[in-house]
């Protein structure tokens, strides 16, 4: 080894781990891949340093050949999804399509060779034909603390894009879950390695990566972490150096038509991979990365890594935007849309945000989806609502809010008791996997956020991150963190019954005012009226009455009863559940307030109703904030 190469390789060593060690770093890679562009296909070499940090011998290895999902219609995925992912759709006429991972080279260094060991299992459903998750038997058991090295060749043809990763037309790649992976190793001693289903993302575990691109030297490169060095090769080729600690995940871009931004934010150095024809919008993904990182850091807790790479995916590889990668999010330009649509903004928010959840507190999307999906659409809506008003869209004064329209998914359901949100990704019922881990997630969310105030929240969303970041969390670890929180700062002693509602049952929320009526004018001033819990939750509410004399009371129920009525020697202006608008979980806002019926002032008859009905709509719409 040449003094230059030696040095180079401290260099990246010295990178990788002198910073503040901030995981346990169990999976550790080293990986040298080159990118063929004419037959869209990859080949690699990887070591891979794995420890069981467990308390149990292992005498078994489970990996992800992510990439298998792609390799025919079998596929669990192809099964489950019909080839299709968020409105874009394979062609499978053409076998270009179609990607796949094969392994060559698999075997302890200096030890036992797995390669003949190795066998697909489909522990999920049992479908023979998935080959996304591959288990080899050891001789030889590793034991707790023990640290083996792996060393892999592997070769790999990416699919054309449509869902997350592969190639477009004109010379775009987006590489991710493009490298044999191994699964988590979970302190009972089993492994946790699931299928690649159509509606699971990812979960693994924490290491350095020190990864190696070569490809076409007109080819701009982005990846995870923070680029080391880029040398050109003998002939047309150059290869490209990265280096990322504390991460459990690395993905890449490559394309000759990238247009380079780089501007510096907090220590943070943002880089913006633009398509020329969307240059121009490349400042207002600057600006709402800006803002996200703003309100995470003050809100939740600091971002730790030095980059953040936002890419802008081609028109062709639409299908890779939208998807967040540690340091590295995919967003989404939509050429034509000026200010008035805020969709650039809510997907580098949304993707930003996962840096958090999906990439630092990194909890199981297999099994607990909700975990990331729900808390950062939640602070999506959060940060909307600081920097934007909330607006995803406003046409002609009509506006799309954010947190609404997270809201308006979930009550909108045709049966929003269809499921309960504690489920595994891949077994909700067909098509509500985005409304109970997105939508209804964000909703409880808020709906919490008015129990506690936002105050008390904020307390409990920084301590789990700050508790459990880089820990991969499970669903109790927040329910105590809440509890915990919630006993100290709140009335609430614990809030297991909201959790047992929100997350491990599905009932459906509905309270209104079902009756109003006054004492004629001649006789003795009184008013009366009932309130009803028309669904199965129960929730503590407030209920604002307004007198004819313009002065009010503020009741307390505690929303058990089915039926509660209330008496005043005093007329009654009108009544309205939920004043503060505190409980998001209600189906029909509508129904949440009535009026007083005046049957001798025709025109305030019916627009007092009127206001109370705009209103309702206006903020089930967005319009109120």
């Amino acid at each position: 080894m040449s003094y230059k190469k030696l040095l180079l390789s401290l260099l990246i060593s010295a990178n990788a781990f002198a910073n503040t060690v901030l995981s346990e770093r169990i999976a550790n890679y080293d990986i040298k891949v080159s990118l063929n562009p004419q037959t869209k296909t990859l080949k690699g070499s990887q070591t891979l340093t794995w420890t069981n940090k467990t308390s149990k011998p292992t005498t078994e290895l489970q990996f992800h050949l992510y990439l298998n999902a792609f390799k025919d219609e079998n596929s669990t995925f192809f099964k489950e999804s019909g080839g299709q992912l968020r409105g874009d759709k394979m062609d499978t006429t053409k076998l270009r399509n179609f990607g796949n991972i094969y392994l060559s080279t698999l075997k302890i260094r200096n030890g036992e060779n797995l390669y003949p060991k190795i066998k697909f299992i489909q522990t999920d459903d049992f479908n023979i034909y998935d080959k996304t998750v591959i288990q080899v038997k050891l001789a030889k058991a590793i034991n707790p603390g023990e640290t083996v090295i792996l060393d892999m060749d592997f070769r790999a043809k990416l699919p054309k894009i449509f869902a997350r990763t592969g190639w477009a037309d004109n010379d775009y790649f987006f590489v991710g879950q493009w490298f044999p992976k191994i699964g988590v190793l979970e302190e009972n001693g089993k492994w946790n390695c699931h299928q690649f289903h159509a509606n699971t993302e990812f979960f693994s575990d924490f290491g350095n990566y020190n990864v190696q691109i070569t490809l076409p030297k007109n080819y701009t490169v982005a990846g995870t972490g923070e680029k080391v060095s880029e040398t050109n090769s003998q002939g047309q080729t150059k290869t490209i150096r990265f280096s990322a600690s504390d991460v459990h995940d690395f993905a890449w871009t490559a394309s000759p038509h990238y247009k380079y931004l780089e501007e510096k934010y907090k220590g943070i150095k943002i880089m913006a991979f633009m398509q020329p024809e969307h240059f121009y919008m490349a400042k207002r993904y600057f600006e709402s990365a800006k803002n996200a990182i703003d309100y995470m850091e003050k809100k939740v807790g600091k971002y730790p890594h030095s980059t953040l790479s936002l890419i802008d995916p081609s028109l062709a590889g639409s299908g890779s935007g939208g998807m967040e990668y540690p340091t590295l999010i995919t967003c989404g330009s939509y050429w034509g849309l000026g200010r008035w649509a805020k969709f650039q903004e809510v997907v580098t928010i949304h993707e930003f945000v996962h840096q958090y959840f999906q990439g630092m507190v990194a909890s199981n999307e297999f099994e607990d989806s909700w975990m990331d999906e729900g808390f950062t659409q939640y602070y999506e809506g959060r940060i909307m609502q600081q920097y934007y008003d909330g607006q995803q869209a406003n046409v002609f004064g009509f506006t799309l809010h954010d947190m609404a329209s997270s809201r308006a998914s979930y009550v909108m359901m045709d049966n929003p008791k269809i499921s309960e949100i504690r489920r595994n990704a891949w077994s909700y019922p067909g098509g509500t996997y985005g409304v109970m881990t997105y939508q209804k997630t964000a909703t409880w969310l808020k709906t919490l956020e008015g129990l506690l105030g936002t105050k008390v929240m904020d307390d409990v969303m920084q301590t789990y991150f700050a508790r459990y970041k880089f820990k991969h969390p499970t669903p109790q670890d927040f329910i105590n963190t809440a509890n915990e929180i919630a006993a100290k700062q709140t009335k609430f002693q614990n809030l297991d019954w909201f959790f047992k509602q929100v997350l491990f049952e599905a009932p459906d929320c509905d309270y209104a005012v079902s009756a109003l009526t006054n004492a004629p004018r001649k006789q003795t001033p009184f008013g009366t009226f009932t309130v009803s819990r028309l669904g199965e939750m129960t929730m503590p509410t407030q209920i604002k009455v307004v007198f004819d004399d313009k002065k009010f009371l503020i009741l307390n129920w505690d929303g058990k009863e089915r039926y509660k009525k209330y008496k005043f020697n005093k007329r009654i202006k009108y009544a309205q559940i939920d004043p503060n608008y505190i409980n998001w979980m209600d189906l029909n806002m509508i129904n949440n307030s009535m009026a007083a019926k005046e049957p001798t002032k025709a025109a305030a008859k019916y627009s007092t109703k009127m206001l109370f009905w705009v209103q309702r709509v206006l903020f089930f719409f967005g319009g109120l904030g």
